[in-house]
């Protein structure tokens, strides 16, 4: 059975809520993981969107961060919080399992720091984030399950994934320290579904909104879905869909997909 996955950082679900809309009606895929909705839990729009057909778990902040999980199959179980700092209440982490026809399938969405500029407070948070994203990823591979871990991680892989790599390198989410500590999840276990898909393939999933960097396809890929192994060896299809980038009022991520045969 081919489940499609999506992960999109939406940037205000409010904002974009028309355009969110059209895609998941032309596309209808069955998971979608949202980041960014910039708005509080109770303020999701939760009848546009379950009159869909879909079931909905959000965790959201107001103004800042916020994650969801669209699932057009029951959800069994949520957490809302990335373990290991109690005093980090930030609404960046969002995980459900999924019950697909019996199957069972975990799922999260996680909204990793921008981190600002290296060397600053925001970018050691960042490090750290990802250092407990980790941590928690390696628990999760002791169940063996179809896991997918999928979301903002603000991380380019690899000189590939920016589009200069010698201008970027050492600057935010293209410097060695985020990308040696995303490299230690990778090599947990975990596959990069779209590159693992595209080996040689030169596409971004976030440009930036000034100086025409969309127009000139000045981007980086830093819109991630990571699967365990049990996940990737189910995994068909992947792609990024710039379509919704270009339209008027655009997040400026586009949704990134998989398809998943359970």
């Amino acid at each position: 059975m081919p489940i499609k996955i999506a992960t999109w950082n939406v940037n205000s679900i409010k904002s974009r809520l028309g355009g969110v809309i059209a895609w998941l009606k032309e596309n209808s895929p069955d998971i979608v993981l949202f980041q960014e909705l910039k708005c509080e839990t109770q303020a999701f729009p939760y009848l546009e969107i379950e009159e869909l057909g879909y079931n909905v778990a959000a965790q959201g902040q107001k103004t800042y961060n916020g994650v969801a999980i669209l699932s057009k199959f029951p959800i069994e179980e949520t957490i809302k919080i990335l373990p290991g700092d109690a005093a980090d209440d930030a609404a960046r982490y969002i995980e459900s399992v999924i019950s697909v026809s019996g199957q069972i399938l975990r799922v999260a969405s996680v909204y990793v720091p921008n981190g600002q500029q290296p060397g600053s407070e925001k970018f050691i948070y960042k490090l750290k984030f990802l250092e407990r994203l980790k941590a928690h990823e390696q628990k999760l591979l002791e169940y063996d399950e179809v896991l997918i871990i999928a979301g903002d991680y603000n991380v380019a892989p690899s000189a590939i994934d920016v589009f200069d790599p010698i201008r970027l390198e050492g600057t935010t989410c293209f410097h060695p320290e985020e990308r040696a500590r995303l490299n230690a999840i990778l090599h947990l276990g975990f596959t990069d579904i779209f590159r693992a898909q595209h080996p040689e393939k030169k596409q971004y999933s976030w440009w930036d909104y000034r100086a025409g960097a969309f127009q000139q396809n000045q981007g980086m890929r830093i819109d991630l879905l990571l699967a365990s192994p049990r996940a990737a060896d189910l995994v068909t299809d992947s792609g990024i869909d710039e379509r919704p980038r270009a339209a008027e009022k655009a997040s400026d991520h586009a949704p990134v997909w998989c398809v998943v045969d359970v």
